[in-house]
């Protein structure tokens, strides 16, 4: 069986749409938040809780997942679905994000990347021909063609060259499939170069891929920047193919995103921030730790349905933060995956009624996002820490 997607409704007075996409493990709903499970899980949840949040599909790092514990580790042991229990839907991404954003690390020229792992220093290589073999062998539902991931500082000139090398790398990648009940995406690249996107769209469009996919964004650009961005590539995306904003899981991102025709979406934000005490709510983002919610004798969202919300008070909450309890985590992570996972349902319940222009004022009026300064500094400590170049 292959994958097929199908728009449901539209929203006429915005590019919003919902649709049903088919893979081999069942349905997804969308619009649709894809939760990061870099190594194989979704850290600090079972696979029968991520489902239970409503999640329909989960994303698997292959650059990870090659490094540990090794793609012939998880083919003998029956595949990806298999190996970590997870038996609907899966992405794998083509690994180049991480590759990209080991700076230090790696040399990249036209034949593939040169690279040395973040955990022991070893040397690898990484083609195109390689991802889209390691990601077959891994069995995903949908994977991802290699591309060059440029950062926010780099000038227009390096720009267009990740650009056309992400271009050379996507036909190798189309000509070294095999599987064909796999859907495999194109990237799209450009930076925040306009002319670049439409260059990369039209280019990559002509290929004939699946879905496509908008990557190098959210890497620390104005958020008009992103959005103007997203635009400039939706409008020349096709109708019929989904289209995959990589990196985005703010509540507020997700939002704007979907009114601008994007149908997936993945982030590891909403798990990150919940072992840091982060939480959403329809108001914005509260930290648990702070002193005013040491008494809070109610949920940490009033109206939200997630087993943490049912069962804990924001105080006890509070409490596990402070004293470092690993339940803290769990607790915290079920809540944001969930709420972001309802957001997603009620988007597109309001473009199949037609009132999503309504939905959307309403929860971007309440909803404070984090100041875009705190939001840049917080990512690039995150990066450093793991040893990419921030």
């Amino acid at each position: 069986m292959s994958t097929s997607f199908e728009v449901k409704g539209t929203c006429p007075h915005t590019a919003a749409r919902a649709g049903v996409l088919t893979t081999p493990h069942g349905e997804v709903p969308t619009p649709t938040f894809v939760p990061v499970g870099t190594q194989a899980t979704v850290k600090s949840l079972s696979p029968e809780e991520i489902s239970a949040l409503g999640t329909r599909m989960v994303l698997g790092n292959t650059y990870h997942l090659y490094l540990r514990p090794g793609i012939e580790v998880i083919e003998r042991l029956g595949g990806l679905h298999r190996f970590m229990g997870w038996h609907r839907p899966l992405i794998t991404d083509s690994g180049g994000y991480q590759v990209f954003s080991l700076a230090r690390l790696r040399r990249v020229s036209d034949e593939g990347v040169l690279f040395r792992s973040h955990i022991d220093g070893s040397e690898h290589f990484f083609t195109p021909e390689l991802a889209i073999q390691f990601q077959e062998t891994l069995g995903a539902d949908i994977i991802m063609a290699l591309d060059e991931c440029p950062p926010y500082s780099d000038d227009r000139e390096a720009v267009k060259q990740a650009t056309q090398r992400t271009h050379r790398w996507a036909e190798r990648c189309l000509r070294s499939r095999k599987r064909q009940d796999q859907a495999l995406y194109g990237i799209v690249q450009g930076g925040v170069f306009g002319e670049l996107r439409r260059d990369s769209a039209n280019f990559l469009t002509s290929l004939g891929f699946e879905g496509y996919a908008i990557g190098g964004l959210s890497l620390g650009e104005p958020k008009e920047v992103t959005a103007e961005m997203v635009a400039e590539t939706v409008a020349r995306l096709p109708q019929d193919k989904p289209r995959y904003l990589m990196g985005v899981g703010s509540p507020d991102d997700l939002v704007e995103g979907v009114s601008r025709g994007i149908d997936i979406f993945d982030s590891a934000l909403p798990t990150r921030i919940a072992r840091n005490g982060g939480l959403f709510t329809t108001g914005g983002r509260c930290i648990i730790r702070n002193a005013q919610f040491r008494d809070r004798d109610r949920p940490i969202e009033e109206e939200c349905d997630c087993y943490t919300c049912r069962h804990f008070s924001a105080a006890y909450l509070h409490h596990l933060f402070r004293c470092e309890e690993l339940l803290a985590y769990r607790l915290a992570t079920l809540h944001n995956l969930r709420f972001v996972v309802r957001l997603m349902e009620q988007m597109r319940e309001h473009i199949l009624s037609d009132t999503f222009p309504s939905f959307k004022h309403s929860f971007l009026s309440s909803y404070q996002p984090t100041d875009e300064g705190i939001r840049f500094d917080q990512r690039q400590k995150w990066l450093k820490a793991r040893g990419y170049d921030a």
